[in-house]
């Protein structure tokens, strides 16, 4: 049976989104006008995506700090393509309590001209180098049009800040962290994504390049799901970051930065969930196994209580819920907040010896005897739900993956079946511009060398030879 209180996604995708959030308790509207109230459920899930990158970040030799939350305007100033970039969203403080400030003072779009202002305070020789920093933070930006987790003006993130000796090393680590992500999104967001260059028209303001990530939504709109760039001297030259080189000469550093957001909730959402709620893979579920008692019988409470002992030994995270809901109320929340597997204990199950599974993905009920392996049931099923998401993201992606070598090819495709295009390109931003004039349709990325297929040998817009395969799309 649906639920009720979510709209079908095949009848208004945007309402379905939001109806998936408010019922599964992610994150709530508030007073403050473009944000939101993330909710525990939302929360856990973004503390766990945290904990497995910050592992992995610590791992690569990367440490955490902390930075202001406002930029002294002088500041901002001091590298013209950030400015530019960012005038549109930033927000300025221009008083202290009843005091007009002398300067005023912005709240954190990006950490670039902080970190970069620390560093020319602090690298002096070559001995200091690198510097491998992450933050973790929120950022504020003034959307004009917000969605939860999608685009709003305050959301959480991670930005790693790194400076380097050399460009062959700050190159090497804008690559190791995108690769970084690609993994994270793979094998524990379950989430297929394509990566490659940003065009000179879409990177970041102020860098040399930008490497992305992306991924397709259910509904075909394609979502930027982390970048990393490289700055190479710009930030260095504009903040003064100089060291004494191995020679003793004065050189600038080259630096890096790179960050996912909260915005992975939204893909986790729009990629794997469904009609009855939220849909979670294993691997980033705050909650793997949900153990729910039917009726208050003190024999099935304690059987609750034995299995979740089991599983605590065995790390695999659960709860019982021993609320004075009715078990269908129970097993309806445990689906909408999508936690992977339901174990669902009465007192038939008891008296035959056996113990019902409920996987969320395919909603399959598995009957297993009480004298099973259930650690070993349970992990194979955590897993085979793990590598199916991941499967149907996949085959959904490439059936939804196109090729179109004319203008009118890319305008049926977006108005009829949205999705990745796949189409030559000259290089020129004139076409690019012109290709977004079909339904916003933008350039997602240039898939890398080893990645470049042969559509034609003609650019899609113009006609002239082209140089690149680009990966094209509309996005959130």
């Amino acid at each position: 049976m649906k639920n009720k209180a979510i709209t079908s996604k095949n009848v208004d995708f945007a309402k379905w989104y939001t109806d998936v959030v408010m019922a599964s308790h992610l994150a709530s509207y508030s007073n403050v006008k473009g944000c939101i109230a993330i909710e525990p459920n939302g929360y856990a899930i973004w503390e766990k995506m945290q904990s497995i990158l910050d592992k992995k970040f610590k791992n690569t030799g990367h440490s955490n700090v902390y930075m202001p939350v406002l930029i002294p305007e002088n500041l901002l100033n001091k590298e013209g393509e950030l400015v530019n970039g960012f005038a549109p969203e930033v927000a300025w403080v221009t008083k202290g309590g009843e005091k007009e400030l002398e300067e005023r003072m912005c709240i954190r779009p990006t950490s670039e001209t902080l970190f970069s202002d620390y560093y020319s305070n602090v690298v002096k020789s070559y001995r200091d180098l690198p510097k491998k920093y992450n933050q973790w933070c929120n950022v504020l930006r003034w959307e004009k049009e917000t969605r939860p987790f999608l685009r709003s003006r305050e959301f959480l993130w991670q930005e790693g800040h790194t400076v380097h000796e050399t460009k062959e090393e700050a190159e090497q680590e804008t690559k190791q962290m995108l690769d970084i992500y690609l993994d994270f999104f793979k094998n524990y967001l379950a989430i297929p994504a394509i990566v490659g260059r940003k065009t000179e028209k879409e990177k970041f303001a102020g860098a040399e390049y930008t490497l992305t990530i992306e991924a397709l939504m259910y509904n075909g709109v394609a979502l930027q799901s982390g970048t990393s760039h490289y700055f190479g001297q710009k930030f260095s030259k504009a903040y003064d970051i100089k060291f004494v080189d191995r020679e003793n000469k004065q050189q600038y550093a080259y630096q890096t930065s790179w960050g996912v957001t909260t915005r992975m909730i939204g893909a986790l959402i729009m990629v794997h969930s469904d009609d009855n709620g939220l849909v979670l893979p294993p691997k980033i579920a705050p909650c793997q196994v949900s153990i729910i008692p039917i009726g208050k019988d003190e024999e099935i409470i304690n059987y609750a209580k034995e299995i979740q002992n089991t599983l605590d030994k065995n790390e695999i995270s659960n709860k019982i819920d021993s609320s004075e809901k009715s078990p269908g109320f129970k097993f309806a929340e445990a689906e909408v907040n999508g936690i992977p597997i339901r174990i669902e204990l009465g007192k038939r199950d008891l008296e035959n010896h056996q113990i019902t599974l409920v996987r969320r993905d395919t909603r399959e009920k598995i009957t297993i005897s009480s004298n099973d392996n259930i650690v070993e049931k349970i992990q194979e099923l955590l897993e085979d739900i793990q590598n199916n998401l991941y499967n149907r993201a996949l085959k959904r992606r490439n059936e939804m993956t196109y090729t179109a070598t004319t203008l009118k090819e890319m305008d049926e495709i977006i108005t009829n079946h949205p999705g990745f295009i796949k189409a030559m390109w000259c290089g020129c931003v004139e076409c690019e511009n012109k290709i977004k004039e079909i339904k916003g349709i933008k350039s997602r990325c240039i898939p890398f060398k080893e990645e470049q297929e042969h559509i034609s040998d003609v650019c899609v817009c113009c006609g002239k030879p082209a140089k690149k395969m680009v990966i094209w799309g509309i996005q959130y």
